[in-house]
């Protein structure tokens, strides 16, 4: 059962975002457009308590161009053990949100991460540079998109196959 603090919150989203809610096993997620973010994260923070930045992430809806990307905001609020998630849907094409260090400032490395992995720039951020890759790496490895490199894993029925392509084998 929901509380009444947490249909609170997700009325006021949908009323001034026009947030458009997603129940899953009963978990709420509010759809929100990238513009909306910092407005939608304030409101929580200020009105409804939600005074912890719990992860940001995104998920990669490639070869989906218009809408490609959600970022995921995991919102928490101490006072009333509630847990309520955002999604900002993002295009594939400059992919850009705004950054949320103004209202949580523990986002600035999960945002770093995000656009690390993923290529989604976060306007604003104060120090926007990769944080797991090295410096010079070219591209972003979680996008769906992004050119794998790997060796064939060898089995017992193609270990002969396997040990030809090795400059080590030996005959």
């Amino acid at each position: 059962m929901m509380s009444d603090k947490l249909k609170e919150a997700i009325q006021a989203l949908k009323d001034e975002f026009q947030a458009e809610e997603v129940v899953f096993r009963g978990e709420h997620t509010l759809l929100l457009k990238p513009t909306q973010i910092v407005d939608a994260c304030r409101k929580l923070r200020d009105e409804f308590d939600f005074n912890v930045l719990s992860g940001i992430t995104a998920v990669d809806y490639w070869p989906e161009e218009e809408i490609r990307f959600h970022v995921v905001y995991q919102l928490y609020s101490l006072a009333h053990n509630l847990t309520l998630r955002l999604r900002a849907l993002v295009p594939g094409t400059n992919p850009s949100v705004p950054t949320i260090e103004g209202v949580y400032p523990n986002a600035n490395w999960y945002e770093r991460e995000v656009w690390d992995m993923f290529g989604i720039r976060f306007e604003g951020h104060s120090d926007l540079r990769r944080i797991l890759m090295p410096y010079e790496w070219e591209g972003h490895p979680l996008r769906k998109d992004y050119p794998l490199g790997y060796e064939e894993v060898q089995f017992s029925f193609n270990a002969e196959e396997i040990d030809a392509k090795k400059p080590y084998a030996q005959e």
